[in-house]
Parts: C-alpha cells; structure tokens; sequence
C-alpha cells in the first residue's frame, strides 16, 4: 500500500520582512472534509504498514495487561471520619470513585467514570472534591480529551445533581464554609482559565470575582489545607500574583499577597497567623519566606529558609505541626521535615536506593503526624508509604501488585552523565536486564523531554518491561529545560538556550554509543508533546544517531504555533520559546523548529501519534509534518502517522484502549530495531 499523498497549496506568509513557504497550511482546517479524508487516509497506511506485527501487538497487549491487577483499589485517603478511594473493576474501563465512613464502613460510591463514559470516546474525570461538611461533592470531567471540562456538584445524600456548567471549564475548586458557596473557573476562547466564579447552591445568582485580562497569565484556584482560606493564583510562566479570601466570609473582597513582578514567581501557604511563601525573588532555586496574615506587603517578608545554590525548593507542603519542603539536590528529590517554623528539629527522609523518585500522594488532613507520599524507582514498584513525622517511621501501606510476577532482583539501574557540547555533565538513568551484555548490540530507547522545567523523573512502569525482558535498554536523558539539576538546568534549557535540550540529547545519545551500550542501528527515541519537539528536532540534526524515533503528539510547528494568539498555549509560552514578533527570538525558533527545517535527507523510521481534540498540540501540526517530511525524505524508512479521532493530548481514556495503544508504539519499535 502506498502512503497517502498530501496535496500541496501555495501559501505563503510574510513576517518581520521575511516571506515563508507553507504549502501544507490546509491542513490546518479541522472542518475541511478533505482534511479529515487525509487523516483517515494516514490512518488506514498504519494500519496496512503496521499489520504484520498484528501477532506481536497482541502478545505485547496481553503482557501489560497481566502487570496491572485489574480489580485494584487505592490506599484509603483519609479526611474527618470518612476514608476516599478509588478502585477498578476487571474488564472495565474507567475507575470508580469511593467512600467509607470509618475504616470498615459500608462503600459509597460517589462517581463511576465507566457510567459517565457510556456512549462516549473519551472520559476523564480529573477533581472529586469534597465540601468541608461532606455531604456535597464537586466532580470535575472532561468528556472530549482537549482538557475543557464540565463540573458538576451532587449530593451525596440524595444523588441528586445541583448545579453543573461546561464544557468550558477548569478542573480546580474552592469551598467556602458554608457549605453551598464554592469557587469555579471559566475558559476563554484561547481555551484559557481567565474568570473565577463565585456561584452559591440555591441561588441563580453568580458574580465574577476575577478576572484576568493579560493573555499570559492564567488562572487557578484552591483551598488551603488549613481550611482558612481560599487563593486565587495568577501565574504566567515567569511571574505569578496571588489574591486570599476567609472561607468565613465569600463574600467578601479579595487581598493581593503582594502585586506581580516581571521574572518574579511567588506562591503561597497558611498557617496560623501567617503566610508562608516561596519565592524566586534574588533567589534562582527558590526560597521560603513569611508574612503576617495582618500585613503581608513585600516590605515584611522575612525569610525562614533562605536560597541554596545546590537545592532547589520546588514546593511547600504545610500541616498543623509541621512542614515538609519538597526538594531536589544533586537530581535526586528530598524530602525535608521540621517544626512549622521551618528551622527547628529538621530532618530528611532517608530513602533505600540511590536511582529512585517521589511523587504525590492525598495528604487530606491539617491535624496529623503522618505525610504520605509516593516512592518508586526504574525497578521498584509505587509504594504508597507513611512517613511519621515524630518516630521517623517509614510505612509501606500498598505496593503495586505485578499480578504475572516480577522479580527486581532481574534488573539494575545506575545513573551515568554524558558530557554535553559546552562541557556540561548530562545525567542519564539507564535500566536493563542484570547481566546483560554490553556490547554495543542492544536494542536501546532513550527518553526525554526538557521543556517547562519539568524533570524527567526515574519511576516505575510495568509497560517498560516488555522491552527490557527482550533485551532493551531503558534510558531517560535529564536534559537542559528540565529541572533536574535545579532551576538553572530549566532556565538553560528555555527561551534563547533552548538548544542546549537538543544538545544535551544528542550527548546522551552519542554517550550510550561511546560507551558500548548501543550502536545507531540499534538506538531508538521516544518523547511527547515538547518531547516529541525534541525528538523531532534531533531527527532533523542527527538522523545518523538513531534508527527508530516514536513521536507522540509532537509540537513541530513552533513557528506557525508561536504565531497563532488564538491557540491556548501560544501567549502564556512567549516566556517558554521567546515571542516570534520579535526580529531575534524570531530567527532563533526558526532556526530550530521541527517543520521549517526539514531537509531532502535520509531520516529513521518514525512512528507519529496525535489526536483529533488535542488543544495543546492541534491535530495539524504532526499532520503538516508528516506530510512535509513525506516529501522531502530520500530514504525508504517508515513513516507512520496515526491519529486517534476520539481523544485529545493523552490519548485514549479508557485503561485498555490506552494499553492498546502502548503496545502498537512497541511493537513498531521491536519490529524496527529487534530484540536480544
């Protein structure tokens, strides 16, 4: 079967003086049936190119689905009396979530997603909040996958609905004390949270208590876990403001913390009779400060924790007795303890492995001495564990079951550095079978992503281990962009730097080759979203380096999507890539991106994914460079473009259609590069 042909239009657009070519700008119109023909047309040469590994797809499937124990429920969560969960059901889709009253309670369902799912392609709930009495819940959903969402309150008394609003949407609540008034957001037409409302139940009445006006900044809004006060967070991706409202008084006028900055990033905690806040003011990796509640202005900040040039304070956790900061040194995430003034009896978590990482879990409660977290590492399952702020006691409440069996002492992980082109020391964490063979014959997948400054992080997926137990190398390159070595590796890796995350790649890249790990004909890449602009843009400077690159909505089009006020993420992202209308900015993304700077070369197999709903990458874009690499390419390598009509930026919603997908990704790598 031969691949779809993708008309070419002339079009042409002029910008800083400079004309530009883009003959496949027809694409861009989701409305245009001759659009959706190419894509579906794209879609059935996968299919075709894809069959033969029909065999290998199913048995990959059937793999990961014996990793994940279908009937499965989370660690209770507990809040007042009641203990949340959520759990699955085997041969279901969707989770269902949960209550008890008491440990041994009777179950009370609160939302099941598979019933919200029925007749649907993609459902997502995102929010269960309950109200501080909790009787009423607030559930967030999004029903299409392009990240609007419908809210709705029920009340669990009676199951009946209350009050619901959307598609358009924020995911994020706020409770006020009485019970009936809460706080939701509104999305403009860029798809940006720019209105908070405040709506009281039994009333028809809603006013708005915010809004913000500069297309750069959106909005979010949460309660404190004190339960004292509500906030209203401004934030762009360089400067943030912050408003606060008693949960006493919701009708009341809102207080700014302290007015925005350029370059100045501020985020706030309560406790007691004063704010705690983290900033970046005079202090690059962030410090923690504090104000009275009574006079909060920046002239009576005063600092608690000041900054460290080797630790990064990324985020505060507060709790009646105590404070956790959320930390990260040397690449590895710390966990730091003490009274709530921040300097008394400090303390770390000590954790068993020296490759491991950390994630969220609910800490519901403002009177405990337990903080919960999520540990895990490239080979140690998610273990949902208690830490005992006073014993220092570490408890494992549940560990993921591997219903097929897993045995860790199988595997290593070790982290090593590359070293970049301006001498800069890349870390890699790289997993494999133990004993394996290093001799430059393995099949290997380097990950990234560096972008927004987020890290890479070193968990724990079954999937992963379909290809390790074939002989696969796992690595993760924690390039520039992220914040894996603190806020300067985000800020190298951004805006006029942003290079360096391409760079850094093609180091690790050329490191695991150098090294006998593995050889071009057996290295294959992986990224999504800015990940898949970084694999995308290194396929174009280093197609020599890799065989096999799998590009899951990738954001290839920065100049056009740069150009574009109209998207959701182009504004608030002038601090991210740099704003286009700027002669110097403008030069520096065109040098770099994706689409524009496709040549007449040979380039690897490619495996490209989007979704028709996706907001955040539209559709278009990996269609318009499909279908440009389409025609310029020398070579006779795949090149597969597969666009899930139903869904959005994360793909399938339902556990196995997403699975489904997972193995289809694994078995074009296999197919490509083999296995050991």
């Amino acid at each position: 079967m031969q691949p779809p042909a993708a008309k070419t239009v002339p079009h042409s657009f002029e910008h800083l003086g400079s004309t530009f070519d883009d003959p496949y700008a027809w694409l861009q119109d989701k409305t245009n049936p001759e659009v959706i023909a190419y894509l579906e047309a794209e879609n059935a040469y996968a299919k075709a190119s894809l069959a033969h590994t029909a065999a290998l797809q199913e048995t990959l499937y059937q793999e990961m689905v014996g990793r994940i124990k279908e009937d499965d429920d989370t660690y209770p969560a507990k809040r007042g009396e009641y203990h949340y969960y959520s759990r699955t059901e085997s041969g279901k889709q969707y989770r269902i979530f949960c209550r008890k009253k008491g440990e041994n309670g009777a179950e009370e369902i609160l939302v099941d997603e598979n019933a919200l799912a029925q007749g649907r392609e993609y459902c997502r709930v995102t929010t269960v909040e309950p109200s501080p009495d909790q009787r009423l819940i607030a559930v967030a959903v999004d029903l299409i996958g392009n990240w609007e969402y419908t809210i709705f309150i029920k009340d669990t008394s009676t199951g009946e609905t209350l009050f619901e609003r959307g598609p358009n949407c924020d995911p994020e609540f706020g409770w006020a004390n009485d019970n009936k008034t809460f706080f939701y957001l509104l999305n403009d037409s860029a798809h940006r949270a720019y209105q908070v409302i405040r709506h009281t139940l039994g009333s028809n009445e809603e006013a708005v208590v915010y809004q913000e006006d500069d297309g750069a900044f959106y909005l979010g809004v949460e309660r404190s876990r004190s339960g004292k006060y509500i906030f209203i967070h401004s934030g762009s991706m360089s400067a943030t403001e912050v408003r606060y409202l008693s949960t006493d008084d919701p009708f009341g006028a809102w207080q700014v913390i302290a007015p925005r900055r350029p370059w100045i990033e501020y985020y706030v905690q309560h406790h007691g009779d004063r704010f705690l806040i983290r900033t970046n003011e005079d202090a690059q990796n962030f410090k923690l400060m504090q104000a009275p509640v009574s006079a909060h202005s920046r002239e009576n900040w005063r600092e608690i924790v000041p900054h460290r040039e080797d630790t990064y304070l990324q985020a505060v956790d507060v709790f009646a007795d105590f404070l956790v900061l959320h930390e990260r040194r040397s690449g590895l995430l710390e966990r730091r303890i003490s009274a709530p003034d921040g300097v008394t009896n400090v303390r770390y978590i000590a954790f068993p492995e020296p490759v491991y990482t950390l994630g969220p879990q609910p800490n519901l409660e403002w009177e405990t001495q337990r903080f919960r977290f999520l540990y895990m590492s490239p080979i140690t399952p998610q273990s949902t564990v208690d830490y005992d702020v006073k014993t220092g006691e570490w408890i494992v409440r549940k560990q993921i079951e591997i219903p097929s069996g897993y045995d860790p002492s199988r595997y290593e992980c070790a982290r090593v550095f590359a070293t970049s082109h301006d001498g800069t020391r890349v870390p890699i964490s790289v997993v494999h079978k133990k004993g394996l063979k290093l001799d430059g014959q393995n099949p290997t997948l380097l990950y990234g992503y560096g972008s927004y400054g987020y890290a890479s992080e070193a968990s724990f997926d079954t999937k992963r281990f379909s290809l390790i137990d074939r002989g696969f190398v796992f690595a993760i390159a924690h390039i520039r962009g992220g914040s894996e070595m603190g806020r300067a590796w985000y800020d190298n890796g951004r805006l006029m730097h942003k290079k360096n995350t391409f760079l850094d790649f093609i180091a690790a890249a050329e490191f695991l080759i150098a090294d006998g790990i593995t050889s071009p004909e057996c290295l294959g890449m992986m990224g999504g979203s800015a990940g898949g602009l970084l694999v995308t843009a290194v396929a174009n400077m280093r197609p020599d380096l890799f065989k096999a690159v799998i590009a899951l909505v990738p954001f290839t089009n920065v100049v056009t999507a740069m150009l574009d006020p109209t998207l959701p993420l182009t504004l608030p992202e002038y601090d991210q890539w740099g704003n286009p209308n700027e002669p110097e900015p403008f030069a520096y993304i065109h040098s770099y991106s994706p689409y524009d700077n496709i040549e007449a070369k040979a380039y690897p197999n490619m495996y490209i994914r989007a979704g028709l709903n996706d907001l955040q990458v539209p559709f278009w874009d990996p269609a318009k460079y499909t279908a440009k690499l389409r025609t310029l390419k020398t070579d006779s390598n795949r090149l597969t473009l597969i666009t899930n009509m139903g869904s959005g930026h994360a793909g399938s919603s339902g556990r196995y259609d997403h699975l489904r997908e997972d193995a289809e990704a694994y078995a074009f790598l296999i197919d490509t590069l083999g296995t050991r």
